[in-house]
C-alpha cells in the first residue's frame, strides 16, 4: 500500500507539534512527540524540524478553504468564487444592495496581535523565530540548517504574498518582536509600500531558492523546493505587473515577473517537474484528470498532503481532504455535489479549440456536452456518464431516505428530472424531481472537477469508503496542489506577452492544450501573436478553463478589474485612473464586464413529447429505456450514437434560477484593493487606512496610496 504522509501539528507563536508521517495500512512510520514544553526548539535536529513542521500545519492551504484569514479561496463557493462565474449566489462583494467603505463587513485577513499564532502576524513571527535562531544554533549542520531557513523563508514569503494581495502595502516585520517589552511603542510599525513588499517578498523567496532542494525525497516528499520558491516569486511579480497594481502598464513590471516565472519553469523542469501525462493525454483529458488524484503528481509545486487512516490518538478529521466527499451525489453516499453554472457551461471551448459561436462546430444549448473540450468532461458531470468509485453504498444498513441504486465500479449519474405540470417545468425558480434516488437532492450539472475517479485511478483510490450516512469519501488522501505547474506556464506566458515575447506566450498556450490532445494550432490562430490584447485575453481564458474551481478565477479577475474595467478608479482618487490598457481593462481583452452579469443553474429535464409527469410519486419515465452510461475513458461520445439520441430526443435544457432575478452582479471600484478593519488601526493607530476607506483613527477616508512607490 503507498505511504502517504501529511504535515499537522498544534503551533503555539513560536514553535508547534511534530510531524506525522502515516500510511494508508493505518500503521504510523514516526510516532507523534510533544516538543511544547521545549525552549530552545533549535537545538537540534528532531525539535527544529518539529517546529518548521508547525509552519506547515499553520500556512499550508486547506483543499475545501474558504477565504479567510486563516485559508486561501481553494474552488468552494465562498465569497471570493460566488463573485465570478463559478458560482451563483450574490455574495457580499457583487451584491449591489450591500455597500460598504469600512471593511467591517467583509471578511478580512489583517490582525497584527503579534502575540498570537491565531493570526497571520503570529505565523510570521514563528517564521522570524527560526529565521533568528537557526543560524546560531551549535547542534544543526549546514545542510540541515539551510534546508530548514528555506523552508522559514518561503512560508514568511507565503504569508506576506496573501496580505499583499489583498491589502497592497503593509508592515513589513523582520524580527521576534515582545510586545509587553518597553520597546512595545518603537515596534508599532507603519504600512510599507507596495513595492517595498513586494521586493521584500521576491528576496525571502530568492533566498529561499538557493537554500532549499528541488526536489525531496522519501517522507519528505510534499516539502517547498527551490522550484517552489521561484514559482512563489514568479507569482508574486505577475501580481505587482497586472492592472490592480500596474496602472500606467510599465513594461519593467512585465519583464521581472517575465524573468522570474522563466527561472522557475527551468528550475522546476530540473528538478523533474512538468506537465502530467504530456505523453499520454487519453480520451477526453483522462491523464489531465488523473492528476488531482495522483499522490506524486510531476504536476504539484507547493502542495498540501493529506491522509485517509482512521481516526485515532495523532489524526483528526482535518487531516482528510474533503473534496470528494463535497462533490459525489448524495446517491453514492457523497455530501450532495456542488452546481456549477450556465455561464461556466456555455463559456467552456468547443473542441477546436475555439469559444461557442466562434467555432466550427455549432453550439446547441440543448446538448451542451456535444463536441467540447477534453477537459469539459473531467470538470463537469451530467447526466448519462459513469462516475464510479471504489465502495459499495448498497449494502449500507444506516437509516436514509437516500437510495443507493449502485455498486461504485457501476455507479452512473442519470440526474435528469421531472415535474408535476407544465408550468412549474417551465418556472425558473421551480424545481423537480430526479430518479435513482436523488429525488430532489440533484444537482443540474455537477462539479466534477478533482474527482478520485475509479476509471483513472483504478488502483490506488485515495480515499476509504465509508457507509456513514452522507460521508462515504471525507477519508480521503487526495492532495491539493495550491501551485501545479500548468499554472506557472500560465503565468510565464501571461508576463512573456506583457513584456513582449508574444510566439513564446503563444507557444505555452499550445503546450497546455497539447497535454490534453490538441494538436496543429491547438485552436489558437498566430494571429494572436501580434494582437497585445488579443493574446492576453486567450491567456485569461485559458486560465479559466485549466485552472477552473482551483481558487484562482477570482484572483484573476481583480488583478485584470474584469467586473469594471477599471474605469471606477479615477472616482477614489484621480492618479489611480488607468492611463495604460487603453483605460479599460474590458475594452483592451475585447471582454464584456462582468458587472451587470446574472448566473443561473441549468438542469435537463424530461422532454414534452415524451410527456410531463402528473405527480411526484410517479416512476422515472426513462428508467427502463436509457441507454448504458458513457465511459469517459474509453469513449467519445461520437462513439455512443445511443446517448447522442436519447439527449437530442429525450431531455430538454431548462435554465434555472441561480442569483436573484431582481439583482445583477455589482462589484464596487474600492474592493479591487481592501482596507483596513477598524481593530487593525486600533491595535496599531501609526497605521494610514487606504484610499477609498474610512479612517476610525483621523476620521474622513483613508491616505495610504497602495499605488505610490
Amino acid at each position: 500500500m503507498m505511504n502517504t504522509r501529511k504535515i499537522i501539528g498544534s503551533a503555539t507563536a513560536l514553535l508547534a507539534a511534530a510531524l506525522i508521517l502515516t500510511g494508508c495500512s493505518d500503521q504510523f512510520l514516526e510516532d507523534k512527540k510533544d516538543y511544547s514544553k521545549v525552549t530552545d526548539p533549535y537545538s537540534n535536529y528532531a525539535t527544529a524540524e518539529a517546529a518548521i513542521d508547525g509552519i506547515y500545519a499553520l500556512a499550508l492551504s486547506n483543499s475545501v478553504g474558504s477565504f479567510g484569514w486563516k485559508s486561501s479561496s481553494a474552488g468552494s463557493s465562498d465569497i471570493y468564487s460566488q463573485s465570478t462565474e463559478e458560482y451563483s449566489g450574490l455574495s457580499v462583494l457583487v451584491d449591489g444592495t450591500i455597500l460598504t467603505t469600512t471593511h467591517n463587513d467583509l471578511p478580512g485577513i489583517f490582525y497584527n496581535e503579534r502575540k498570537t499564532s491565531n493570526n497571520l502576524y503570529g505565523w510570521i513571527l514563528s517564521c522570524n523565530d527560526a529565521i533568528e535562531s537557526i543560524p546560531a544554533s551549535s547542534g544543526l549542520t549546514q545542510e540541515q540548517k539551510d534546508k530548514l531557513m528555506g523552508q522559514a523563508y518561503f512560508f514568511r514569503a507565503w504569508v506576506y504574498y496573501r496580505l499583499v494581495k489583498e491589502l497592497g502595502g503593509v508592515p513589513i516585520v523582520t524580527k521576534v518582536q515582545n510586545p509587553i517589552s518597553a520597546e512595545v511603542e518603537a515596534l508599532t510599525i507603519p504600512r510599507s509600500t507596495t513595492k517595498e513588499c513586494v521586493d521584500f517578498i521576491c528576496e525571502d523567496l530568492q533566498t529561499a531558492s538557493t537554500l532549499l532542494p528541488a526536489s525531496w525525497g522519501g517522507n519528505d516528499y510534499g516539502r517547498v523546493t527551490s522550484g517552489a520558491a521561484l514559482a512563489l516569486q514568479g507569482r508574486t511579480r505577475l501580481l505587482y505587473a497586472s492592472p490592480v497594481f500596474n496602472r500606467g502598464d510599465n513594461k519593467d513590471r512585465w519583464e521581472l515577473a517575465y524573468q522570474a516565472n522563466k527561472s522557475a519553469i527551468a528550475t522546476l523542469t530540473a528538478g523533474g517537474f512538468g506537465l502530467a501525462s504530456s505523453d499520454a493525454p487519453g480520451l477526453n483529458a483522462t491523464g489531465w484528470g488523473r492528476m488531482f488524484s495522483d499522490f506524486y503528481s510531476k504536476e504539484a509545486v507547493f502542495v498540501t498532503l493529506y491522509n485517509n487512516v482512521n481516526k485515532g490518538t495523532n489524526t483528526s478529521p482535518n487531516l482528510w481532504n474533503g473534496w470528494e466527499n463535497a462533490i459525489r451525489p448524495t446517491n453514492a453516499n457523497g455530501g450532495g455535489g456542488k452546481n456549477t453554472t450556465d455561464l461556466m457551461i456555455d463559456m467552456f471551448p468547443m473542441a477546436d479549440g475555439k469559444k461557442p459561436g466562434q467555432s466550427s462546430y455549432t453550439y446547441n444549448k440543448n446538448r451542451f456536452m456535444m463536441n467540447r473540450d477534453p477537459r469539459f468532461y473531467r470538470t463537469f458531470a451530467f447526466p448519462g456518464v459513469y462516475w464510479k468509485f471504489s465502495g459499495d453504498p448498497t449494502t449500507s444498513n444506516t437509516a436514509s431516505s437516500i437510495a443507493y441504486p449502485y455498486k461504485g465500479n457501476d455507479y452512473a449519474l442519470w440526474n435528469y428530472t421531472w415535474y408535476d405540470t407544465a408550468e412549474k417545468r417551465a418556472a425558473m425558480d421551480q424545481s423537480g424531481y430526479s430518479g435513482d434516488g436523488l429525488a430532489e437532492n440533484y444537482k443540474g450539472v455537477y462539479i466534477r472537477k478533482r474527482t478520485d475517479d475509479l476509471d483513472i485511478n483504478n488502483a490506488t483510490p485515495l480515499y476509504v469508503y465509508k457507509l456513514d450516512k452522507g460521508n462515504g469519501f471525507e477519508q480521503s488522501a487526495s492532495p491539493y496542489m495550491e501551485i501545479r505547474y500548468a499554472e506557472v506556464l500560465l503565468n510565464l506566458a501571461e508576463s512573456a506577452c506583457g513584456a513582449g515575447y508574444y510566439n513564446e506566450a503563444l507557444e505555452a498556450l499550445r503546450d497546455i492544450r497539447k497535454r490534453v490532445g490538441y494538436t496543429g494550432d491547438c485552436g489558437l490562430d498566430n494571429a494572436l501573436a501580434s494582437d497585445r490584447g488579443a493574446l492576453f485575453a486567450a491567456i485569461l481564458y485559458e486560465r479559466q478553463i485549466e485552472l477552473a474551481y482551483e481558487g484562482k478565477r477570482f484572483d484573476d479577475m481583480r488583478r485584470w478589474m474584469l467586473w469594471d474595467g477599471g474605469v471606477g478608479q479615477a472616482s477614489l482618487q484621480p492618479t489611480w485612473a488607468l492611463t495604460g490598457f487603453n483605460g479599460n481593462t474590458c475594452s483592451y481583452l475585447g471582454i464584456k464586464p462582468f458587472n451587470g452579469s446574472r448566473r443561473g443553474l441549468l438542469e435537463l429535464c424530461v422532454t414534452v413529447k415524451n410527456g410531463v409527469v402528473g405527480n411526484a410519486s410517479a416512476a422515472d419515465p426513462y428508467k427502463d429505456t436509457r441507454p448504458v452510461a458513457w465511459n469517459l475513458a474509453t469513449q467519445t461520445l461520437s462513439d455512443r450514437s445511443d446517448l447522442v439520441t436519447f439527449y437530442t430526443d429525450g431531455l430538454v435544457r431548462k435554465d434555472r434560477k441561480g442569483d436573484d432575478l431582481t439583482k445583477t452582479v455589482s462589484y464596487q471600484p474600492q474592493y479591487y484593493i481592501v482596507g483596513l478593519k477598524s481593530n487593525a488601526q486600533s491595535n496599531n493607530p501609526t497605521l494610514e487606512q487606504t484610499i477609498g476607506w474610512l479612517d476610525i483613527i483621523k476620521g474622513g477616508t483613508g491616505t495610504f496610496d497602495p499605488l505610490a512607490e
